[in-house]
């Protein structure tokens, strides 16, 4: 005898093994979040808060905006080109740290809004697009080295000021009436535009690093950023941001614009071709192939997993097409009906009635028992089970009681 080995397949998961499954993927994931979380930490450490007047950190400038206070000037910080516009009114001091931040629009719409009123607009490290637009004439020559450098100009605020750490970009031009100071070679990188008519004078700074927290403390800093910054009663501090919604780019274009058009008849092409695999996939390719079974399942077992199927899913009308259809064809042979007739009631049911005539116990009626409706409730199906059984031993009965005739000797 063949013993069945237990199947383990449909055991449900236990946690261990859950784990032993997901372990790999999960110490993955955390390591992932690990790495992004110290990545984010040592990018946003030192230059959080850069040229912030709010921050405390190395490179902020809180220690300025301290000083400023303290000779009664007063800082406002704003974050968007509209409030720096509408800020930096008459007789106050515009600082923009980070020109090459601004689109355009931007940038003309701040010089338009601030060309005719009294002030100072401070530039720290412009761009090409704002010098066009702040300081036309003005262009950029090399970098130079960031140091401490001595005026060498008749600028109040630097001849008071003394020696300074600038350097980063020099500037060029022609106009006349400039204040050049702080030159690296003959190029200054501080560099004061007067606009007599208007009142408002532009200084162009190479460098912002003698604003920071560290270095205002060095040298003639403090006292060159608190005469630079603190001419007027009121500093406008601006730091652009990329979240300003003007500076979005009116002829920016988008993902999709940038991809080429013969890549779209690909991507028609390639989602044919995974719809047409799709149906391919999904269609019957013929019937099922048989395989042996790894393990010997007995026949019983076998049959009660069936009727334990047809009883979850209420199939009386299949359990009972079952049982009357192998009953027909173990009934045939023995009542001399070929199997192809074995499910004919014309052939098989008169070829029953004659083996029958000497039963009177069983039921007359073959047609319904053999060939009837579903069952209506299992108690039903259980009784068309017994009849159909008293029927095959009847049939069985007769034919090993029935005389046999012998052959002529």
């Amino acid at each position: 005898m063949t013993t069945a080995a237990p199947d383990t397949s449909a055991l449900p998961p236990t946690v261990r093994s859950l784990w032993n499954r997901s372990r790999g993927p999960l110490l993955a994931l955390l390591l992932l979040v690990i790495s992004g979380v110290a990545i984010a930490a040592l990018q946003s450490g030192e230059q959080h808060g850069r040229l912030d007047p709010r921050s405390y950190d190395r490179t902020g400038s809180r220690a300025i905006a301290q000083l400023l206070a303290s000779h009664d000037v007063s800082t406002q910080v704003v974050t968007t080109s509209e409030e720096a516009a509408a800020a930096a009114g008459p007789h106050t001091t515009l600082l923009v740290t980070n020109p090459e931040m601004l689109t355009q629009d931007q940038l003309t719409g701040l010089h338009t809004a601030t060309a005719h009123t009294p002030g100072r607009t401070v530039l720290l490290a412009p761009d090409s697009s704002a010098l066009e637009t702040f300081a036309p004439g003005v262009g950029t020559d090399s970098p130079a080295d960031i140091s401490a450098r001595r005026p060498a100009c008749s600028l109040p605020e630097a001849r008071r000021a003394g020696n300074a750490l600038l350097g980063g970009l020099s500037y060029t031009t022609s106009a006349s009436g400039t204040d050049r100071c702080y030159l690296s070679g003959d190029r200054p990188t501080l560099l004061r535009l007067p606009a007599p008519r208007t009142g408002r004078d532009t200084v162009l700074l190479g460098s912002p690093d003698f604003l920071y927290n560290h270095h205002l403390a060095e040298h003639g800093n403090a006292s060159l950023a608190l005469q630079l910054l603190g001419t007027h009663k009121h500093l406008v501090w601006y730091l652009p941001s990329m979240s300003d919604p003007s500076s979005a780019q009116d002829d920016q274009r988008g993902f999709l614009d940038l991809v080429p058009s013969g890549w779209y008849w690909a991507l028609l092409q390639l989602t044919f071709a995974a719809a047409l695999a799709a149906l391919w996939r999904a269609r019957r390719l013929g019937p099922l192939v048989p395989e042996k079974l790894p393990v010997t399942v007995p026949a019983a077992e076998t049959t009660e997993g069936h009727a334990r199927l047809y009883e979850q899913a209420n199939a009386r009308d299949r359990a009972s097409s079952v049982l009357r259809s192998a009953t027909r064809t173990r009934l045939a042979p023995l009542i001399g009906v070929s199997p192809a007739h074995a499910h004919t009631p014309d052939v098989l049911l008169p070829a029953l009635h004659a083996h029958l005539t000497t039963a009177p116990g069983v039921d007359a009626d073959l047609h319904v028992l053999l060939f009837g409706p579903a069952p209506a409730d299992d108690k039903a199906l259980v009784h068309l089970a017994d009849q159909l059984d008293e029927l095959e031993s009847s049939i069985v009965s007769q034919e090993r009681h029935a005389p046999r005739e012998h052959p002529d000797r």
